[in-house]
């Protein structure tokens, strides 16, 4: 076994063309498609466990490295993350798609169910940002503005990080003592690695998005969403609003976790998607 993936299953990668630069990607497995997106200043490792699993339970398993992190291209200009998406299954041969986002992921995900609707099978949604909605929690507006302070300082990357994992890895409601410091370090060791490949890339474009707050209620295929209980109010509110609006949602939440809810409680995570999965006419 490899990484929990049997030795005789083949996982492929390589570089798909898109305006301005490539994208880089993994795919293992046979069967309906499931692609993988991960969240901001991440890159498709943080996936690693549910990877193997998908690949082992019959689905075509995709991962990619959204443009401006990981392996693929830095940002040059204006963009549209879910066309990139269209763009990577146009080159794999893959019709439609589930799709499975955490965080910045989800929100690729809504936008592209909204612009590409004949390409999104099911939506699993993590964590959930929504586009065309503005963050109001003051736990993570502080962060914020604590980011944009740190920018051009002498140790403004790492506090830049350091703020990132406060919002995003900590939570609101712990410090940073409380939280598993091997994924805490696995986490700051990839934003890391995109702050200081992609750092040219900051204010080079902005990405192009489809404003999904006001057009939740258009989404017409199952959606499932789950998000942790001591994340902020901001992700809880998107988690209600999408379980609202989109016809059928259902939402999970995963107790003891922030953000990151697929790493801080893998066994409740990967349960509930599977049972998601397993749950769809494909």
């Amino acid at each position: 076994m490899t990484n929990g993936i049997s030795d005789w299953t083949e996982i492929d990668n390589g570089l798909v063309p898109i305006d301005d630069g490539e994208l880089f990607y993994e795919v293992a497995g046979e069967g309906p498609a499931v692609v993988l997106l991960h969240g901001g200043m991440l890159d498709q490792h943080m996936w690693d466990e549910q990877f193997s699993w998908l690949v082992n339970s019959g689905l075509r398993a995709i991962r990619y490295d959204s443009r401006g992190h990981g392996l693929s291209s830095t940002v040059a200009g204006d963009y549209a993350n879910h066309d990139d998406l269209c763009a990577l299954l146009d080159a794999l041969d893959v019709p439609s798609a589930v799709l499975v986002g955490l965080s910045h992921g989800a929100r690729v995900a809504l936008d592209t169910a909204l612009a590409h609707p004949d390409r999104v099978m099911a939506l699993a949604l993590a964590s959930p940002g929504i586009s065309g909605r503005a963050f109001t929690d003051p736990f993570v507006l502080e962060h914020i503005k604590e980011q944009v302070a740190a920018i051009g300082e002498p140790d403004g990357a790492e506090r830049y990080i350091e703020h990132f994992l406060r919002m995003w890895v900590d939570g609101p409601h712990r410090e940073p003592s409380a939280v598993h410091p091997g994924m805490r370090e696995r986490l700051r060791a990839s934003a890391e690695a995109n702050v200081e490949v992609h750092a040219d890339g900051l204010g080079a474009g902005i990405p192009l998005e489809m404003g999904a707050f006001d057009r939740l209620g258009e989404i017409r295929v199952p959606t499932v969403v789950l998000d942790g209980d001591l994340d902020s109010t901001d992700i809880s509110a998107n988690a209600h609003a999408i379980t609202l609006a989109v016809p059928g949602a259902r939402r999970v939440r995963i107790p003891g976790a922030a953000h990151m809810v697929n790493l801080e409680n893998t066994a409740f995570f990967d349960q509930e998607l599977h049972a998601f999965l397993s749950s769809l006419p494909y």
